[in-house]
């Protein structure tokens, strides 16, 4: 058995992981994500009640009870490099003995739904519709330093292939969605894989004052396919998410409002009511 040392999992002097800030007690097994911190309330207004209320950093949580069912929100901040920090503490709260630092034999399964914002990159996918990503192919650096291993990761090889596609020369990775919640899912909403980027402008197509290095790039992938699938959409959690969780073996997904088209250049005209109707969509389904 693994032994976590003291500087491998870092605990706080109450016990509760170095940067969440929650105890093995007090997680639930059910766990909606979101990016922004302010957006965690306008997630748990929606609960029965509220146990707890914990916020390091951009890390904001409130976990509580919804239909009689235990029930969180946690928000991760923006990027792959902050899904990093979540889905490692939370995997160490389900599957590690915080008092022996050894993990557990029986391991638990969290279920992990994540609400957050998009791009279209695709003409008919139009600005103020839902998706529910079905797989995502990651641009950040987490490959590079992970081994994800799980029969959700898609194929290196295929991957590949598709890299010389649009001519990007870094590696990258990609991972399906939970099976499980993409059935749940997918009957109400359309799908499609996710492109998530490492930034917000120039990953994604972006010019402000600084050229992109690759000014075709979100062009190039909207006329691509991955093994037959077209690339719908473009944010930037979505793949480090499905890696992490199918790897640990938790269930994903990644839920969508897509906010922007990037193609026909649209913007929603209020993209927070279309935030809060995916939230209502989302807990409906996941509390019936």
């Amino acid at each position: 058995m693994t032994y976590f040392s003291a500087t491998d999992l870092i605990l706080n002097p109450d016990g509760s992981t170095y940067h969440l800030h929650i105890r093995p007690e007090q997680l639930p097994h059910k766990i909606i994500m979101v990016g922004d911190p302010d957006r965690v309330p306008f997630v748990s207004k929606y609960f029965d009640k509220i146990d707890h209320k914990i916020h390091k950093r951009e890390f904001v949580s409130h976990l509580g009870q919804l239909r009689n069912q235990p029930i969180g929100v946690i928000s991760s901040g923006i990027g792959a490099d902050n899904v990093e920090i979540v889905m490692n503490e939370l995997d160490a709260l389900a599957n590690i003995d915080f008092k022996t630092r050894y993990a557990k034999e029986q391991k638990i399964s969290l279920e992990l739904i994540r609400i957050g914002t998009s791009g279209s990159i695709q003409e008919d996918i139009p600005v103020d519709s839902f998706l529910v990503s079905k797989a995502a192919i990651g641009f950040d650096n987490l490959a590079q330093f992970y081994g994800f291993e799980s029969k959700n990761m898609l194929p290196k090889d295929a991957l590949s292939l598709w890299c010389q596609q649009i001519n990007y020369k870094l590696p990258v990775y990609g991972a399906k969605a939970s099976e499980k919640l993409f059935k749940q899912f997918s009957a109400i909403m359309q799908n499609g894989y996710t492109l998530t980027a490492p930034g917000f402008y120039a990953p994604q197509g972006r010019t402000v004052r600084m050229k992109s290095l690759l000014p075709d790039f979100l062009m190039d992938v909207s006329k691509t396919k991955f093994e037959g699938e077209i690339i719908t959409n473009i944010e930037m959690e979505t793949a480090a998410y499905y890696a992490f969780s199918a790897s640990f073996g938790h269930e994903m997904i990644s839920l969508n409002a897509i906010l922007a088209n990037r193609m026909t250049h649209e913007f929603s005209k209020n993209p927070e009511n279309q935030i809060k109707r995916l939230i209502e969509l989302a807990l409906d389904l996941i509390a019936s």
